[in-house]
């Protein structure tokens, strides 16, 4: 009987045998934040710059190119030159992301409106292209002059104004 209490005792003292050295392994968070931080922000400005590249470009519904682009058509092509793929409709675009407060905007985000009277169904989405406190610009393809950059505080905008959504 002693002989199956210390066999015991001895396997159970092996299996639990642990180094006394204790190794421990540091990341750096910070660093990697950073790094991340610097990517992102590098797409954004890519994302912008491409979308830049579309002004003056016609209104065309449905449209992706410069022949003519509508205004989802430049916020999924402009996403699309960072290979960061997003539907195609503004409606769709609308559900995606997260919802932020309109004070919190930054580069990149999306800006979504209601355009017709009388209705508060998104149907316009534009770029943040510049942000800072009381002051947001945004890219976008409209109707009548085609793609511009236009801010948040002219009057049809502002009133237009339904939510923004940050995609990355």
């Amino acid at each position: 009987m002693k002989k199956i209490y210390l066999l015991i005792f001895l396997s159970f003292c092996l299996t639990n045998c642990k180094s006394s050295k204790r190794t421990v392994t540091k990341t750096n968070k910070t660093t990697s934040k950073k790094v991340d931080n610097v990517s992102i922000a590098k797409e954004i400005k890519n994302i912008i710059d491409h979308a830049k590249s579309f002004e003056g470009t016609r209104y065309k519904y449905g449209g992706n190119s410069k022949r003519g682009i509508d205004c989802s058509g430049l916020v999924v092509t402009a996403f699309m030159s960072e290979d960061i793929q997003l539907p195609r409709t503004t409606a769709d675009l609308s559900k995606t992301g997260d919802w932020i407060d309109v004070k919190a905007v930054k580069e990149g985000d999306l800006l979504f409106f209601a355009t017709k009277k009388n209705s508060r169904k998104v149907n316009h989405v534009g770029i943040v292209t510049k942000s800072r406190p009381g002051y947001v610009e945004f890219i976008h393809s409209t109707t009548s002059k085609g793609v511009i950059r236009s801010t948040l505080s002219e009057r049809y905008w502002y009133l237009a104004y339904v939510q923004a959504r940050r995609v990355m």
